[in-house]
């Protein structure tokens, strides 16, 4: 048997263009947050939040294209609704209700919460129900409105001339999943009717979302 050796610089050269290969995303698609605090606002109003509030979340996903554990997800739309028993900032516990469009197959549900479940753990942390419901979602020019009649409502629009990118020191959270050019919505009405992880809340006018694009 004829054996070749390769010179040890060869070898690290290989070793480090397989390590720095991009791996594509397998799934990708639109998102949107709404938290129960403003994410853009002054020092006082952040301050007066932080620890009263800021403790629930509504996260919202649209799969563009895409597949995970060979299931196409493509069009599939979830909700999470995020609770803690501190600001979502904090190092805190979080649970989480997934809600999945009735629309789904088995299999895709099965393929969404395995991909929401292994990619953002630590944002979503114990996930205690998931069920299916209609979900709509809906994202024209820098407009998201999302819902799931009697569970959840999202409907969040862009800030007026990008103020958060103006002054951005006063954006005081980050998303809870990693975003494609994030940016700081306007939220006109978001609400959770209550369930497996927290009581009824609702918000309104104030610049409490992120929205963007998501890759895992």
């Amino acid at each position: 048997m004829k054996i070749i050796l390769f010179p040890g610089w060869l070898l690290l050269s290989l070793s480090a263009g397989a390590a720095g290969k991009t791996v594509p995303p397998q799934l990708t698609g639109d998102y949107v947050e709404v938290r129960s605090a403003s994410v853009f606002a002054g020092a006082c109003h952040f301050n007066g939040e932080v620890v009263t509030t800021g403790r629930d979340a509504l996260m919202a996903w649209k799969v563009q294209r895409g597949i995970w554990n060979g299931t196409r997800l493509d069009g599939v739309r979830a909700i999470a609704v995020v609770s803690s028993a501190a600001n979502l900032a904090e190092a805190a516990p979080h649970q989480t209700e997934l809600i999945v469009d009735a629309a789904a197959s088995e299999g895709q549900l099965k393929a969404l919460v395995d991909a929401l479940g292994a990619s953002y753990r630590d944002s979503l942390g114990k996930i205690v129900s998931v069920r299916r419901a209609p979900i709509s979602f809906r994202h024209v020019g820098q407009e998201y409105r999302v819902n799931a009649e009697g569970i959840a409502k999202i409907s969040v629009q862009a800030m007026p001339n990008d103020e958060c990118c103006r002054m951005p020191h006063l954006v005081w959270y980050q998303p809870l999943i990693p975003l494609a050019h994030r940016k700081v919505g306007y939220t006109r009405d978001a609400r959770y009717e209550g369930g497996a992880v927290a009581d009824s809340w609702k918000r309104a006018d104030e610049n409490s979302a992120f929205y963007g694009s998501f890759a895992i």
